[in-house]
């Protein structure tokens, strides 16, 4: 089979495609045949070394694909050869076969496309996690997303619209502008706008009840004052560690290093929560597949539709 390799830390040139045998699947695992994978901002930043938690180089990335169930380890059950599913992979997924837990794969119903099946784990899992696992998001809600022309910021826009929530504040650059308001969202200006200023003037002063914010470092504490008494920040990334295609150190340190501090006692003056989020490395896989789940029903109802 074939699979896409980064031996090394480096841009775009040093990928490499490679052939290799056809792998096994062990005790509760599957064997999946990929039609679709994923690409996502994670991607780029395991090629420029920069993600913390990828394998060893070398190394095949892909964190979410589609395809069809080819064998079964020992012990799988509900899962059966031929079976149509979406995947959780974690890495491997830009070859044409990977073994992963049965726990990271669910059932594809023929009227999804692989297309939409295979945009949906990390990006649409990641907002679902953070809102309706993590945040326990009602329709009283207000919602604040960088980035928000991005994948997440997407899929919170329309989880919300899917939960009733009539105000999400999206910053973005000038030219996204459009598509953000296409998508329901209050269009802040990233570059020119103080989303604090805009998020509490939005909310009679009170700030939002949630802050999603993948860029990191000095932003966060800016999302963080964004907030209400008792509002919930999620930092899901590291957006502001990466300059181009190539690795820069000092880009990335100037991140880490403005990286805030959060105080607990401060914390528990304004009852306010900052939640880590990796949906990679969750040690219990039934919460992400019951995720999975939750997000095929969705879309087989039109309530979200990755784009």
């Amino acid at each position: 089979m074939r699979k896409v390799v980064y031996p090394k830390v480096g841009g775009v040139d040093s990928i490499r495609i490679v052939e290799d045998d056809a792998p096994t699947p062990d005790e509760g695992e599957v064997c999946v045949r990929i039609h679709r994978a994923g690409i996502n901002f994670a991607d780029l930043m395991m090629r420029q070394g920069l993600y913390g938690s990828n394998p060893d180089y070398p190394f095949t990335p892909g964190y979410e694909a589609a395809g069809d169930v080819i064998s079964l380890g020992g012990g799988v059950e509900g899962i059966s050869e031929g079976q149509r599913v979406l995947a959780m992979t974690g890495f491997g997924g830009y070859s044409e076969m990977v073994c992963i837990s049965a726990n990271r794969v669910v059932p594809l119903p023929d009227s999804v496309s692989y297309d939409q099946a295979a945009a949906l784990p990390v990006t649409y899992g990641t907002a679902y996690h953070m809102l309706v696992y993590l945040g326990n998001l009602s329709e009283e809600d207000t919602v604040l997303v960088h980035h928000a022309a991005g994948g997440v910021g997407t899929a919170v826009a329309q989880i919300c619209e899917a939960y009733g929530v009539a105000k999400v504040i999206g910053t973005a650059s000038a030219p996204k502008r459009e598509f953000v308001e296409s998508m329901g969202m209050h269009f802040v200006d990233s570059k020119s706008e103080d989303f604090v200023s805009v998020c509490k003037s939005l909310t009679d002063g009170k700030g939002v009840h949630h802050a999603i914010d993948p860029v990191g470092g000095k932003h966060l504490m800016r999302s963080y004052k964004a907030l209400r008494r008792g509002g919930r920040l999620y930092c899901f990334g590291a957006s502001s560690a990466v300059k181009g295609d190539k690795r820069s150190m000092a880009t990335a340190l100037s991140m880490w290093a403005s990286t805030p501090k959060f105080d607990p006692l401060k914390m528990m003056r304004s009852n306010k929560a900052v939640f880590g989020v990796h949906m990679g490395l969750l040690d219990d896989e039934s919460i992400f597949k019951g995720h999975l789940e939750a997000l095929s029903g969705m879309l087989l109802k039109g309530q979200i539709d990755p784009v």
